[in-house]
């Protein structure tokens, strides 16, 4: 089996004039899934970006054993990325079969094999052949999904990947992930921490800095999401809800 390390040293991220993180150091291992919590606006997205080398960043970022700080080229050998759509990503005149290609890193037969059945895995041949601008929000995401399989990464990184996904189709995704962890480091975020929490190996709790990470039990308790979620948190007979919105930052 690959490895599968992600270690983090001294991290604080720089977001426009902004610094997030205060200096948190961290390492994750796999196989098994990483669930990311906390409201809009509380860096879930930038600390992915961080990781992946895509921000400007102090501390160090190493991904199974490599310094990968501020080189997203050296991070993308180890980790597929699904990231949060945006209005740009529809803008760009591109179909789904060239968009799905253009990730392979070999262009070999069995890089094509692989291809051919992730698609078939997530039910994309019957658009395959039109604009990515066109596809509703379920079928975006699971093209991107499939994007960042192709190249059979160790290490998954998805953003949200669920938010734009009707309900009908919501489980098939969910299920999807949680196979993917069995045999992946799948580190995820999600604005609904119920969604993933019993399935998770750790929780990273954020809201500016790491509030708290650890397991589940450790991590989902009413002391730490109040400091998360504040004003966004409920308690109804001894049971919290998260009531926020959710987005990129």
């Amino acid at each position: 089996m690959c490895t599968m390390r992600v270690e983090v040293e001294g991290l604080r991220a720089h977001y426009g004039n902004e610094v997030l993180f205060d200096g948190e150091s961290f390492e994750l291992s796999g196989p098994g899934l990483i669930l990311v919590i906390g409201p809009n606006g509380a860096g879930k997205t930038t600390l992915m970006r961080s990781l992946l080398g895509l921000v400007r960043i102090d501390g160090k970022v190493f991904i199974n054993g490599v310094d990968v700080t501020g080189r997203p080229e050296r991070a993308g050998k180890f980790v597929g990325y699904v990231p949060q759509i945006g209005p740009q990503d529809l803008a760009v005149p591109i179909s789904v079969i060239e968009l799905l290609s253009s990730s392979l890193r070999s262009k070999l037969p069995r890089g094509y094999e692989r291809l051919r059945e992730i698609i078939d895995l997530l039910g994309l041949r019957e658009v395959l052949n039109l604009p990515f601008s066109s596809l509703s929000g379920g079928q975006r995401q699971r093209v991107l999904l499939a994007r960042a399989l192709a190249p059979d990464p160790p290490i998954l990184m998805m953003d949200e990947p669920i938010s734009s996904i009707d309900p009908a189709g919501r489980e098939t995704i969910i299920d999807l992930i949680l196979d993917l962890s069995k045999g992946k480091l799948l580190i995820l975020s999600s604005h609904d921490p119920a969604l993933f929490a019993n399935h998770s190996k750790e929780v990273i709790a954020l809201n500016k800095r790491i509030v708290s990470i650890g397991p589940p039990g450790d991590v989902l308790n009413e002391k730490v999401m109040r400091e998360v979620y504040g004003r966004s948190l409920i308690l109804v007979e001894r049971c919290l809800h998260v009531v926020d919105y959710h987005g990129a930052y």
